[in-house]
Formats: structure tokens, sequence, C-alpha cells
């Protein structure tokens, strides 16, 4: 069957291993010093492992391949422990693939009498993972709770629809899944940065790009920020080292204008990461004033 799968080039590959680990469905190991694709069956096609690539050497290509099998992904992920069935469900879930979730719900169920862990437990966690935790969001609009503080600044998790056909997509729909968005405002630990890849965007960026949303933003957990005219840089630094090293973000993306002093987002970035016990991988994104991308490398 004809679907879309990662592709390795080997000319890029630097052999760092890093998308090994993240590749939770075991469809990549390190052969001969590069990452190969040891299996069709177990990749599925969403490209968890493209953002830890700090060479860009891993992109999805559609061509013929043998159809995705999640019963034989779960085998390998409950071998794997818990945590590793957490993050390849949680996986599912953030990318709208239900049927394959369900599966993998099906197999915990009919194998819970031999796992070494608590099922109920897995279950719950992914039934609940994504939805707001202090408020329901009803029709677009956020119905908080009694209590107190700004309620500009509380929490709220966005539920994103898939796009069922991307190529019929509605040009304009927002990508948005979060609210605050302001790196003062926003809770590093919130769900929606556990394990995430973070776009940390100046404020201006979004007004200069026409595609921020589609290109940019889709799928990412966001935070503004303006290194000019915000005051506390040392605060952003903090919340971005917690979100390293206690949300374990996968990637952290830093999207800056092309003006000279935009580029104080990047060296925030820089000793966030340096401060951290974690190392991610962080790319540089320039934008100009017209709009158009001058750069974009991982650094």
């Amino acid at each position: 069957m004809i679907r879309e799968i990662v592709t390795i080039d080997e000319d890029l590959c630097n052999g760092c291993g890093e998308c090994v680990p993240n590749c939770h469905e075991g469809a990549l190991q390190m052969i001969d010093g590069k990452a190969r694709l040891i299996s069709d069956l177990m990749c599925d096609g969403l490209g968890a492992c493209i953002g830890h690539c700090p060479v860009g050497a891993i992109t999805l290509e559609k061509r013929e391949a043998e159809a995705y099998n999640e019963t034989k992904v779960m085998e390998i992920m409950v071998s794997k422990g818990k945590n590793t069935v957490l993050a390849h469900l949680k996986h599912l879930k953030d990318h709208g693939e239900i049927d394959f979730l369900r599966e993998g719900v099906r197999y915990l169920k009919s194998h819970e009498s031999t796992i070494d862990f608590d099922v109920s437990e897995v279950i719950f966690t992914v039934h609940n993972y994504g939805k707001p935790a202090a408020h329901q969001v009803q029709g677009g609009h956020a119905m908080h709770h009694a209590g107190g503080g700004c309620p500009g600044s509380q929490t709220i998790a966005f539920d994103v629809p898939k796009l069922q056909i991307e190529s019929i997509a509605v040009s304009g729909q927002s990508q948005l899944r979060q609210w605050p968005v302001q790196l003062h405002l926003v809770n590093p630990m919130a769900q929606y940065f556990q394990q995430a890849d973070v776009l940390l965007a100046a404020d201006c960026v979004a007004f200069s790009l026409g595609n921020f949303h589609d290109t940019y933003l889709k799928g990412k957990g966001l935070a503004i920020a303006c290194p000019k005219l915000d005051h506390g840089s040392d605060i952003y630094i903090q919340k971005l080292s917690a979100m390293i090293d206690q949300a374990k973000i996968n990637t952290l993306t830093v999207m800056i204008m092309e003006v000279p002093c935009c580029g104080g987002l990047v060296q925030m970035a820089r000793q966030a990461v340096s401060q951290a016990s974690r190392k991610i991988p962080i790319k540089a994104i320039i934008v100009s004033i017209k709009g158009e991308i001058l750069s974009e490398e991982w650094i």
C-alpha cells in the first residue's frame, strides 16, 4: 500500500542516535554508524523522530510500504515499560489516530494479566490526556471554576480537531491549542508542554508571516516574548529551563524577526539549554519584516 513513512538521508545522518529512543514504536536502529528504518510495519508515518534529528536527515515520503501494525508495535512497547507505552499512546492521540489508539488499548486490556505495570492507570492517564483540569471548554469558550487570579492568565488547553484530509484544509484555521501564550504568564509545567515540541516566537512573527499557523505553530506548544520590551529575561530563562528539565520538551524552535534586537530571544534559549541538565535540539528561524523566511537552521 502507498502511505507516508520516514526516510533517512544517509549522507546527512551523522550517527548521533538521537532519533532512536524518540521513535517509541521501535522502527529505528543504529546500524553501521547510521540510523536505519528496520521495519515498515512499525513506522506509523507521523514523524515524531524528525524533530530529534539535529541535521535534518529524516523526512517523510509517500511510497509503497507494509501497513502499520499497532499490535506488533504494542508487543514491543510493553517490553519497554509503562512510560514508553504512555508516550506512544499519547503520540497517537496527539495526531488523532483514534483507531490505532483504540487498538493499542484493546491490546493492553487483553494482555493485562501478563503486563508488569498497572494497565488501568495507563488507560486512565491517556483518556484524560489533553483535557483541561480546572475548567471545561464549551463552544470555544472557557467555563472557569470559581477561584482567584486573573481569568486572562488561567491555563487552558484547546481541543484542536485533526483535519481528515490535509489537501482540503480550510485556509486560516487556527492551530493554537492553549492559553495563555505570553512567556511571563505560561506555566512551564502545563500539560501541553509535556514531552512536546515547543515554539518560542517573537511577538511580531505571527503578524509578519502569513502561514505561521499551518506551517510553524501546528502541533506545538507556544510561548511568545519580546526581548527588547519585556522585562525579566532571567525569568524567561528559568521557565525555558524548566520546560526542558521538568516538562521534558522534545525540541525548541525559536522564531525571530530580522531586526537586531530580536536576537536576544535566541540567546535566552541558548542560556536555558546550557543551564538545563537535559540537552535538546534548538532550531532558529529568522523572518524578514516582509514575511519571508531568511534562514532556518539547527543551532
